[in-house]
């Protein structure tokens, strides 16, 4: 199941932003996941919010706030070409919910993190892989009928 977490410094997102940020970027991650768009799903793709003190960010050149999204997949869960999508979209993600243009996309980095097959754990169980692809094309089936 995926994870998402965006750390980001205190105040730099939009009020609304703050508000939609988590399950936008939650619903950029199934999407390009692509799970099935049930309720499990849905409630399985956990957002985090990290909120820096002031201060506590910063570069050698500015105090300009930086966005880093930490994302956790299933290993094998992302191709090349999903995992190049959904750095582009939560990376508009998080400048939309900062009110930041385009030109400040790399104030934005995603980090994709896979964790390999057999050390990802739920309900008291080891999860693999398999097991949500078979999770998934039961959810499919269940939509078509």
């Amino acid at each position: 199941m995926p994870m998402i977490r965006l750390t980001v410094p205190v105040g730099a997102l939009t009020e609304e932003g703050r508000s939609t940020v988590q399950r936008d970027l939650a619903a950029v991650l199934l999407r390009w996941e692509g799970a099935p768009g049930t309720a499990f799903f849905r409630a399985q793709a956990w957002s985090y919010l990290v909120e820096l003190p002031e201060r506590a960010q910063s570069t050698a050149e500015d105090d300009a706030p930086r966005f880093l999204v930490e994302v956790t997949v299933p290993q094998g869960a992302l191709s090349e070409r999903r995992t190049a999508g959904l750095v582009q979209d939560a990376t508009k993600t998080v400048l939309s919910a900062a009110g930041l243009a385009p030109a400040d996309a790399l104030r934005v980095w995603v980090l994709v993190h896979e964790q390999p097959d057999g050390t990802w754990g739920a309900g008291g169980s080891v999860i693999r892989y398999a097991d949500l692809v078979a999770l998934a094309r039961q959810g499919e089936e269940r939509a078509h009928v």
